[in-house]
């Protein structure tokens, strides 16, 4: 039996116990920035666009987001490349190896985060295919910031969430499975689209300031 004089101690770690308990589990709290995926233009450098024929549900199946598109852009000579973005509250869906299910099949290894070409400030996970010349390179963005490491982003973020309602994090993936020309020129491409995607999601922040 506790002593009577340590209950109130008990009482109020307990009290603090509930407050992330209540907000997550009960009130299912979560911030709503009004930022949405489908705001993202259809035609950016030039490439038209079109969306791919995936289930409606798979994003959700997946990656656990209810927000999400999937575009391939296209221009003249054939040249395409696959857009997918997603925001989800549930992080580790989309930063635990998102090329496993975007990827799916493909013999690629990673050339780690490197500085986006043309904005330093834009780390990307680069990947290579091993036996052919695709290419992918996606980033993570929460709130206003570039996740370098979302591991350590959410050890940091932790203590945070145990009083305040959860936020999204947003996933801009792009790759190729043909590139023409060498790897560089591929790159930038590649990189060109990936900029332009992040800079049409976010002018929506300007939008609603």
């Amino acid at each position: 039996m506790i002593s009577s004089r340590y209950a109130f101690p008990v009482i109020v770690l307990l009290a603090l116990a509930l407050i992330p308990t209540v907000i997550h589990s009960y009130l299912g709290a979560k911030v709503d920035d009004g930022l949405l995926t489908n705001q993202i233009a259809v035609n950016l450098l030039g490439f038209n666009s079109r969306s791919t024929q995936r289930n409606e549900r798979w994003g959700g199946d997946v990656f656990n987001s209810q927000d999400w598109i999937e575009r391939v852009y296209s221009r003249t000579g054939g040249f395409e490349i696959r857009l997918f973005v997603a925001r989800s509250y549930d992080h580790k869906s989309l930063y635990h190896h998102p090329e496993l299910a975007l990827s799916y099949g493909s013999d690629m290894t990673s050339e780690g985060v490197v500085p986006l070409p043309g904005s330093p400030e834009i780390p990307v996970h680069l990947l290579r295919e091993n036996h052919g010349t695709g290419l992918v390179a996606y980033t993570m963005l929460y709130e206003d910031r570039f996740v370098y490491n979302p591991i350590s982003l959410q050890i940091r973020s932790a203590f945070d969430l145990l009083f305040s309602a959860s936020k999204p994090m947003t996933l801009f993936y792009v790759s190729t499975a043909r590139t023409p020309g060498t790897r560089q020129t591929d790159l930038s491409s590649v990189a060109d689209l990936l900029r332009a995607a992040v800079e049409s999601f976010r002018l929506q922040e300007i939008s609603t300031k």
